[in-house]
């Protein structure tokens, strides 16, 4: 394995798929290919378009290695989604997308099955956001298709099986508020004995398993190796912390940011979670369980972004700070610190466009560091994804929580972690700009005007 050095990283997030190729000798990203991805919204229910998206990967890893040649494959998508497969790999039921509310209509029966968050770990959140919640509904509502599934797979080991004909699971997916994993006893949940789904769960391995060579047709689709090797893959928030869990010191913390802003506490304080507030119980790629919570912070920047020019002068940071202009929470409702607030201005009459993208910045971070503060987060913060560009949004989040910030360079936060399960590095030193506290006392005071104004409201 230490001979492999450009690992083609296959990314399915949210909002976008991406696949990049690493080089792990400098860990850094050479290229990237990158496309929209929006389910579709037609019957039996909205879903991933998981064909366009495996012509994109299939092209993706074609271009790649006509530039350079293509090592390694591996994997990392967005949580709360699965598959089901028949015995020949093939779906049995589109991948539904988790924000379909279909789930909701059987809440009362999900729930009173389903484990207590002191067993899983898991918050009960709303639409598909539980993935036994998906499974559960599709069984209740497609009764001949389930029965015709031999396996449930995460997302990742999904791309996995088409990549390998492998079928396999693994922890950092099935931990990730699905309601199907004991992170205490690394074993499934009493949910999934109780509906009889053991069965039907793919064979767990470690997101560093070599699960096999590409298959022989796709190796001459693709022009890569025909014994080039694909990793096990994990959850994208789980891969942006991964390099950390080799490299740094306990106390700290991992924001990985895209469709979903996900703080991860490593060494912090010990503090009592909050399932109503979107805490959670996530596993890391080693199998520990780590502290988190979420809000859909990259869904509520583009909302709030939306057709509007994304600068800002120092002007407009003074003018925000000074007039202390404040959005509260929350702009996506549902999940979260505040799940039940509606979104409102403060001290907004008049604001300019430069204004204000500082107060969603500062709105943003302050959002996270309340996160932070939920699970006991202690020791510098690292920013991963879209968010460490983010001048505004690095420096509020130092001021919120009185502690050093670093921006991760990386482009794709996860596409390094991911890579690094081709790695036999034991350690793994990402770049990035290290930003202390702001000295301005007028930080501090906007950071206590946001969270006074956020009190009052109960």
């Amino acid at each position: 394995m230490s001979a492999l050095r450009h690992i083609a990283v296959i990314d399915i997030g949210k909002t976008n798929a991406k696949v990049a190729l690493v080089d792990l000798a400098t860990l850094s990203e050479v290229a990237l290919r990158r496309m929209a991805n929006a389910p579709l919204r037609q019957a039996p229910y909205p879903h991933h378009d998981v064909e366009a998206l495996w012509t994109f990967i299939l092209d993706s890893l074609a271009g790649l290695n006509r530039e350079r040649r293509i090592d390694a494959i591996s994997i990392t998508t967005h949580g709360a989604t699965g598959a089901l497969v028949d015995a020949s790999g093939e779906l049995v039921l589109p991948v539904l997308d988790y924000e379909f509310d279909g789930p909701d209509r059987l809440a009362a029966d999900y729930d009173a099955v389903r484990p207590p968050f002191v067993e899983t770990g898991t918050p009960r959140l709303p639409i598909g956001l539980n993935l036994g919640a998906q499974l559960f509904w599709q069984q209740k509502c497609f009764p001949a298709a389930f029965a015709h599934a031999a396996a449930i797979l995460m997302y990742p080991q999904y791309w996995a099986l088409r990549l390998t004909g492998v079928a396999a699971n693994e922890v950092t997916s099935l931990g990730c508020h699905t309601d199907l994993w004991n992170p205490w006893h690394a074993d499934f949940s009493s949910l999934v004995d109780r509906l009889d789904w053991r069965g039907l769960m793919a064979p767990v391995r470690p997101a560093r398993d070599r699960l096999g060579p590409i298959l022989p047709a796709l190796a001459a689709r693709t022009g890569l190796d025909a014994q080039t090797p694909v990793f096990c893959g994990l959850h994208d928030s789980n891969a942006s912390l991964l390099p950390h869990l080799l490299s740094d010191v306990p106390p700290f913390s991992v924001v990985s940011t895209g469709t979903w802003v996900v703080s991860m506490a490593v060494g912090g304080r010990t503090v009592g979670l909050d399932p109503a507030r979107d805490t959670l119980v996530n596993v890391n790629a080693l199998g520990d369980p780590i502290p988190s919570a979420r809000f859909m912070g990259g869904r509520e920047f583009s909302v709030l972004t939306e057709g509007r020019p994304e600068t800002w002068s120092d002007d407009d940071v003074r003018a925000v700070l000074a007039r202390k202009t404040l959005l509260l929470p929350s702009t996506q409702q549902g999940s979260g610190p505040f799940p039940h607030q509606a979104a409102t201005w403060l001290n907004a009459d008049g604001m300019n466009n430069g204004q204000r993208f500082a107060s969603i910045s500062f709105y943003l971070a302050l959002m996270t560091a309340t996160c932070l503060d939920l699970i006991g987060a202690d020791g510098p913060t690292t920013i991963e994804g879209p968010f460490a560009r983010n001048r505004l949004f690095v420096g509020m989040l130092a001021a919120s929580t009185g502690r050093a910030v670093v921006a991760s360079e990386a482009a794709t936060g996860t596409s390094i972690g991911a890579a690094l399960l081709a790695s036999d590095q034991v350690t793994a030193h990402g770049k990035g700009e290290r930003l202390e506290p702001p000295t301005d006392a007028a930080w501090a005071a906007y950071v206590s005007a946001w969270r006074a104004a956020v009190e009052a409201r109960g």
